[in-house]
């Protein structure tokens, strides 16, 4: 028996959300919230015991998945991807899949896991076959906030899944934590992708790329270069409690652009002149108090000019309008991060604020 554990963070987006679905630059960074994974692998049982199972814990939701392994090589067949090559799931094997995991009755309430599950029972099966074994899942990260958690998932999962599979060579003898090469992690990186896919249909990579890779990064059109800020950025993310649908925001944008696609166009190069602006003043180094004030107003103004702009593409809130009412009271910047529609807001806390907190405000 085998078994290791991975853990990947979430991440906040800056600049450029749904814009770098269209081709625009988008910023964004790794947050100090996880998704962990324990994943044990088991050796074959005798045939007089029968073929064992693959299973999933959900700790969090109370909730435990098992397939046996037999019954998923009925549905699924024989073969199985390369587990040193991603490959993209494909329709027929989406609705195979769609049927075992309706298999397991999850309940109504909490039916909206199913594009997670489903994901699981792809990147298992295309990694590792029908092999027994055991994943749990924890997570530190509120689900559906626009904080990553998809990715953060599906990262974790690969790299758990990955360690103990013929692509890589990890002594799972040691206690202490490592993290992958560069060709390990971009490996991970692709796999995460598909399963990404899956959960929301047409993502643009940067929720993955961010959470496989950590730190800060500029992402356009699934090249990526990482960025190192010059002075502290204080950022105070707001979660709204609104749940919502990535999937059907992400569509949503798209179909506004197929309805006006000049405007919608103007809209996702104004984006992208922004991430870019952005991305040039958090890297330059601020000397002094004064460059300091100067840097976070330009940075302020940057945010406030994306935020306009995701309004124009109409995945603003109610809930998410009231939190930039409630810190414009403070004279602060905010703008959603992640998909909108609901989820967390952040607010860029500048240093003369951090040092001198004003008097709470009456919302």
């Amino acid at each position: 028996m085998a078994e290791v554990r991975a853990r990947a963070p979430g991440k906040i987006i800056l600049s450029g959300e749904h814009a770098v679905v269209h081709g625009s630059t988008a910023v964004a960074a790794a947050i100090d919230l996880c998704t962990h994974v324990s994943f044990r692998l088991d050796p074959p049982l005798p045939p007089e015991n029968g073929d064992g199972s693959v299973e999933l814990e959900l700790t969090d939701m109370g909730l435990v998945f098992s397939w046996s392994s037999s019954r998923l090589k009925v549905v699924l067949g024989d073969g199985f991807a390369d587990s040193s090559t991603p490959v993209s799931c494909s329709p027929g094997r989406i609705k195979l899949i769609a049927a075992l995991v309706e298999e397991q009755n999850i309940p109504e309430a909490k039916i909206w896991l199913s594009s997670g599950v489903s994901c699981f029972l792809y990147l298992y099966t295309s990694i590792h076959g029908y092999k027994r074994g055991k994943v749990v899942v924890t997570s530190d990260l509120p689900l559906g906030s626009g904080l990553g958690s998809s990715a953060s998932f599906c990262v974790s999962l690969v790299g758990a899944l990955l360690a103990l599979s013929d692509a890589m060579s990890v002594d799972t003898s040691q206690t202490e934590w490592f993290k992958f090469s560069k060709n390990e992690l971009e490996l991970v990186n692709r796999w995460a992708f598909e399963g990404e896919k899956i959960i929301h249909g047409k993502p643009s990579g940067i929720d993955n790329t961010v959470s496989t890779f950590g730190g800060m990064i500029q992402f356009r059109l699934g090249e990526l270069t990482h960025i190192k800020s010059g002075a502290p950025l204080r950022m105070l993310i707001t979660n709204t409690k609104v749940g919502r649908n990535t999937k059907a925001l992400v569509a949503g944008v798209s179909e506004r652009a197929s309805r006006h696609p000049d405007a919608m166009a103007s809209v996702f190069t104004a984006v992208d002149f922004i991430s870019k602006e952005l991305s040039a003043i958090i890297q330059a180094p601020a000397q002094d108090d004064i460059s300091i004030t100067a840097r976070e107003e330009k940075i302020e103004e940057l945010m406030e000019m994306n935020q306009g702009l995701l309004q124009c593409m109409g995945v603003s809130h109610a809930a998410i309008e009231t939190v930039l009412r409630t810190t414009l009271k403070y004279k602060l910047a905010s703008k959603l991060t992640g998909a909108g529609g609901g989820g967390c807001v952040l607010t860029l806390l500048p240093t003369y604020f951090v040092l001198n907190p004003p008097l709470p405000v009456r919302c």
